[in-house]
């Protein structure tokens, strides 16, 4: 296919399609910062932080009853009713809701008011106000738990930027917004991350699953760690339960320079437009957020040099973020010798280009991004499996880039495959409602607790 690609398109992105040689770096270094993260020595400068989730347990598929959740995830904000009948049979009903972008950068009273706004609706309309049901929130952002139910926000990440909120326990923030409303009777039992909500979802029917990945807006992943080796919790040598979750917050890997040999003069572009620069490197290399304004640049570069889409203009592509990620799925998935989707990508970008070899030359580019950012994925999680030393695993995946991009699996599968020792087994598994699901069996965890129905850890 390159040789029909001109030099100066081959050029730009050629520092994206990643050498097994610096792969493989990739894993040694972030092999060493997944343990700095887990160590309480060096865990306060530890780029992956590792945080501890307090679940210790896995689920049984004998968790009975009504659970809520509630999701915050970024680009989406939703309120869920589980109920489960038994391991093969549950309900849910769940509600989106538009997230007002104002909500972004305003007030931590204001977000919470509205999520506690947003819960009330959804009880009243299913009669649950008065029931006192146990919630899990799923609350993907940086936290560093000190309990189940208890998490203190580290950082913002994926675009937000509320006051008085980082430094401050996000559970205690919902259960007093729901408190002020005084017409709720709701409990707010757990709180976990995406990546964990999908580790249990997978789990309840999936019972080698271990690792949880989110490649979507963002991307993180959890995975089952051994409890002696998780020393920022406080009983990790006492503890009569061998496992814990770990949220790695991979995300910020590379933060103190050690992936910069991997990044490109277009990734630090993109870094100084966003909220946090020099922060999350990792996850800008990978995340759906930053994949499209990465091809956007390549393509402003090298229409202004007259080598791509030659003597066009386009007022859209002026704009920063104007070349949505999903653009890259489009094109992807057109045939070979086919240009049906990137036609109507072009359409709405104002290029009227008919040139085959500009086509071309756009799929490469779009190519060249997905490339780097599946295999830094795949990276990631041979780090987390090397890691937990098994043989043979699921990994519970969620997140737009994963679940419609049409050749990101089998990129990711190629090169786990390549890194992988010999002999490992792993299995691709789609996490179905690993938010809603996964946040209502963490509630369970917490309400059934001492019961018949208690959570077993893993065997």
């Amino acid at each position: 296919m390159t040789s029909s690609i001109h030099p100066e398109i081959e050029a730009a992105v050629k520092s994206f399609f990643l050498e097994e040689e610096k792969l493989a770096q990739v894993v040694e270094r972030m092999t060493k910062e997944l343990k700095m993260g887990l160590a309480k020595e060096t865990h306060p400068r530890a780029a992956i932080k590792c945080f501890v989730t307090y679940v210790q347990d896995l689920p049984t598929g004998k968790e009975r009853g009504k659970f809520l959740a509630l999701d915050l995830g970024g680009s989406s904000f939703r309120v869920v009713l589980v109920t489960l009948h038994s391991e093969s049979s549950y309900d849910i009903e769940s509600k989106s809701f538009v997230f007002p972008s104002l909500l972004m950068s305003g007030t931590g009273i204001e977000l919470f008011d509205y999520m506690a706004e947003c819960l009330a609706q959804f009880c009243q309309q299913f009669g649950l106000e008065h029931e006192g049901l146990p919630l899990g929130f799923t609350f993907s952002f940086p936290c560093r738990q000190q309990g189940l139910s208890k998490g203190v926000l580290v950082a913002w990440t994926k675009g937000f930027h509320v006051e008085g909120v980082v430094g401050h326990n996000v559970v205690e923030m919902l259960q007093d917004a729901i408190l002020r409303r005084g017409d709720l009777n709701v409990n707010v039992v757990a709180l976990i991350n995406d990546t964990v909500g999908t580790l249990l979802s997978t789990a309840y029917f999936n019972r080698n699953c271990r690792i949880g990945l989110i490649l979507g807006t963002g991307t993180n992943a959890c995975y089952v760690e051994k409890t002696v080796n998780a020393e920022c919790f406080e009983g990790y040598q006492t503890s009569t339960r061998p496992y814990m979750v770990i949220n790695t917050e991979w995300g910020a890997f590379g933060d103190n320079g050690v992936l910069e040999f991997v990044r490109t003069n277009y990734d630090r572009v993109v870094d100084k437009v966003t909220p946090n620069p020099g922060k999350q490197t990792f996850e800008k290399c990978i995340g759906g957020m930053y994949m499209g304004e990465l091809v956007r640049l390549i393509l402003m570069d090298l229409m202004a040099k007259d080598v791509i889409f030659r003597g066009e203009h386009s007022e859209k592509l002026q704009q920063r973020w104007s070349f949505d990620t999903s653009y890259i799925s489009e094109i992807e998935s057109d045939a070979p010798g086919e240009y049906r989707n990137c036609n109507k990508v072009l359409h709405y970008l104002g290029i009227m280009g008919n040139q085959e070899s500009d086509r071309l030359g756009l799929r490469y580019i779009c190519e060249a991004i997905t490339s780097r950012s599946a295999k830094l994925c795949a990276c990631g999680l041979v780090t987390l499996i090397n890691k937990m030393n098994m043989n043979e695993v699921a990994i519970a995946v969620d997140g737009s880039v994963y679940r419609y991009h049409p050749k990101y699996h089998d990129v990711l599968e190629k090169y786990m495959k390549k890194l992988l020792k010999p002999g490992a087994k792993f299995e691709l598994v789609v996490a179905e409602d690993g938010s809603g699901r996964g946040a209502a069996l963490a509630a369970a965890a917490t309400y059934r607790r001492g019961t018949e129905y208690k959570f077993s850890i893993i065997k």
